[in-house]
């Protein structure tokens, strides 16, 4: 009776240890999503604040050139993005790029290689990305609902989430959003590697790799160097 007494207190105890080592664990699990949520959070303030000097270190709005050769290259370049995407990207995305691109001297080939990259080659304006601990990622550009609205201000856009996923809302949000890093960092590896990663992601990138090559700047880049026979790039 009493051996029988021994081995039950003994179960119980040990049933009782495990669940408290359980509950250690899970609390242990809660308090460091929650410490990762406030360091994204502190981070994307951070970003905000970055972007918002940057600005208003500017001298003037973006100088905006119009005219009827601006959009005739932007008609060839619409052409060429609808030819080698098989129709999925439609030519009045390819003209509205050509000509937001260029009037922040970005290469429209870039952004337009970005998007084929987030979206798989697909163009879906409706993409939802998968989930992850900060949320979903929408559209054809893939931004999240954490930094989106921030950007679009930037833009001089108003905000709402349904307007990720408009195609031309999405392009626009792309190019303001690659203007900015470029200008920051004066290269695409880290412009494109941010953009993919966050800028401390970008960072943290850095501290592990070495550089700033990911696989997503370099991808990007040299399949926009392999269409440098597109019919918009004769200017003349």
């Amino acid at each position: 009776m009493k051996k029988h007494l021994f081995w039950m207190i003994a179960v119980l105890t040990l049933a009782i240890g495990v669940g408290y080592f359980f509950y250690q664990t899970i609390q242990l699990q809660e308090t460091v999503k929650e410490s990762e949520e406030t360091i994204e959070e502190l981070q994307t303030a951070h970003e905000v604040k970055e972007m918002e000097l940057y600005y208003a270190e500017q001298d003037g709005d973006i100088e905006r050139e119009t005219g009827y050769n601006s959009w005739m290259r932007s008609v060839k370049l619409a052409d060429d993005l609808y030819e080698d995407s098989e129709g999925r990207f439609k030519k009045e995305w390819g003209v509205f790029l050509g000509e937001v691109a260029e009037q922040h001297d970005i290469d429209p080939l870039i952004v337009y290689e970005l998007l084929r990259t987030e979206t798989g080659g697909k163009f879906d304006p409706t993409l939802v990305g998968p989930e992850t601990r900060y949320g979903h990622a929408y559209g054809m550009a893939q931004f999240m609902k954490n930094t989106a609205p921030w950007i679009a201000d930037k833009a001089g856009l108003d905000y709402a989430d349904d307007l990720l996923y408009d195609p031309i809302y999405s392009i626009e949000l792309a190019i303001e959003y690659l203007g900015f890093l470029h200008d920051r960092y004066d290269d695409w590896d880290h412009a494109l590697t941010a953009y993919h990663r966050g800028m401390y992601g970008l960072e943290k990138y850095i501290e592990e790799n070495g550089d700033a090559a990911s696989w997503y700047a370099v991808e990007i880049q040299e399949n926009a160097e392999a269409l440098e026979g597109f019919a918009y790039l004769n200017k003349e």
